[in-house]
Formats: structure tokens, C-alpha cells, sequence
């Protein structure tokens, strides 16, 4: 199977990529900034890292771990797992320094850690819209309270369909639906495609809906810009 978005990265870590990572929908293409989003360090001092900083703790788990920006400033501080589902991701984890990387499926948390394993959890990358429906949405945030403990915090970020220019996005599709819409893209790389991703886009309340029984609850919402873009720290009670 192709990973186009994979390879880029560890090409680009490598010093070996020559052309673009594009984004893709239909016959829309944008040039991913692999550099800004991957390879910048962790800012503590910025206003968004001060802010993620003050709501985790360790031990913690980084699903979609990326390249490494977060997972390798927080474990400095306390045990960091990083997780990716992409292999080539995880090459790049540990070529960077990352201690403990592990290929594996955030939407699988119960068949790869046990009970309580984690006092804190970290989705940045608006992967969790990958879940595809608020039901997913739910069954994801049940799975990662059963892997964290009772006093477990938890920051995920995602794309609100209601908010800026969430509608100008590359693949955006509507909804009728309050709060919900689809996003649509895939990644190309030296002729490579990888398979469309189809995410789902929740607004804030959409987000608290769907933590309805999950034993988490939304404690904050973050937005950096004025863009659609958000974070939301999720708190267990």
C-alpha cells in the first residue's frame, strides 16, 4: 500500500526530498508545509504551547505522533509513547530521538494498551476526525478513557465546520447537520497516492455531545486564529 505522506516526511528528515507532498482533491492540489507543521520545534513560550503544556502530564501517549515536534519536547519532562500508523513515520520518530515509538491504530486503543496505561493523551493533527461519525467520535473517546486513569486529561484538535473559513478548506464538504461537515483530501508524492481520507469535522458542541458517556468532558476550547481550526482539552469527571 502507498505511503506517499510517509515517505515525504522521512525523505524530508532525511535531507532526500526533491519535490512536493501535495494535497489533493479531485483536480485541486495544494503544496503541504512539510517544514512548518512537522519539523519546527515546540514552542513552550507561544501562547498555544503554554496552553497545551498546562494540560498534560505523564505518562503520555501521542497518537499521530508525526515527526516528533511534541512527543520529543514531552519526554523530556515525563514518559512520552508516540504512536503512528505509518511506518516510514516511525522511522522518522526514531531517527529524530523519539524513545519510545510504536506503529499502531489510535481507533484500536483497547487491543494495544491496557487499563489506565496513561495520565495523559495528545491528537494533534485533526486526525480524530478520522473516527467519521459521531458514534466513531464516541467509540474513540470510551477507548481512550478505558487506557487512561480516572484523573486523565486529554487534547484534540479538529477543524470546526461553522467557524471562519472552514468551508474555503482544500476538500471541504457540507452538512446540513448543525455542527457537522466532511473533509475530503489525499496526499501524492513522486507520483504515489495514498487512499482518500474522509474526515469528519465537529464543532465544539458537536465535540461535547459526543463525550456524552464517555466519562471525559470538554473543560476548554482553544482557538489560535480566527480560522476554523481549534483545540479542546478534555477532562475526565
Amino acid at each position: 500500500m502507498a505511503d506517499a505522506f510517509g515517505r515525504a516526511i522521512l525523505d524530508h528528515h532525511r535531507g532526500e526530498r526533491a519535490e512536493p507532498l501535495w494535497q489533493c482533491d479531485g483536480e485541486e492540489r495544494l503544496r503541504h508545509p512539510i517544514e512548518e507543521f512537522y519539523f519546527e520545534p515546540f514552542d513552550a513560550d507561544s501562547a498555544a504551547g503554554a496552553w497545551l503544556e498546562e494540560r498534560l502530564d505523564g505518562p503520555l501517549v501521542d497518537l499521530g505522533a508525526g515527526a516528533g515536534r511534541d512527543a520529543l519536547y514531552f519526554q523530556e519532562h515525563f514518559e512520552t509513547a508516540a504512536v503512528e500508523a505509518s511506518d516510514a513515520l516511525v522511522e522518522t520518530l526514531e531517527a529524530r530521538g523519539v524513545e519510545n515509538a510504536r506503529c499502531g491504530d489510535m481507533f484500536r486503543l483497547r487491543d494495544q494498551f491496557e487499563r489506565g496505561r496513561f495520565r495523559s493523551a495528545l491528537a494533534i493533527g485533526t486526525q480524530v476526525g478520522l473516527a467519521g461519525s459521531m458514534r466513531g467520535l464516541r467509540e474513540f473517546l470510551g477507548d481512550l478513557a478505558r487506557v487512561t486513569t480516572p484523573d486523565a486529561t486529554a487534547v484534540v484538535d479538529m477543524y470546526d465546520p461553522e467557524y471562519g473559513d472552514a468551508d474555503e478548506m482544500l476538500g471541504f464538504r457540507a452538512d446540513p447537520t448543525p455542527g457537522l461537515a466532511y473533509r475530503v483530501n489525499w496526499f501524492e508524492y513522486e507520483g504515489d497516492a495514498d487512499e482518500a481520507l474522509l474526515f469528519r469535522l465537529f464543532s465544539p458542541d458537536r465535540l461535547r455531545e459526543a463525550t456524552a458517556g464517555t466519562g471525559w468532558v470538554v473543560a476548554d476550547v482553544y482557538r489560535p486564529s480566527d480560522a476554523s481550526y481549534y483545540r479542546a482539552a478534555l477532562e475526565k469527571r
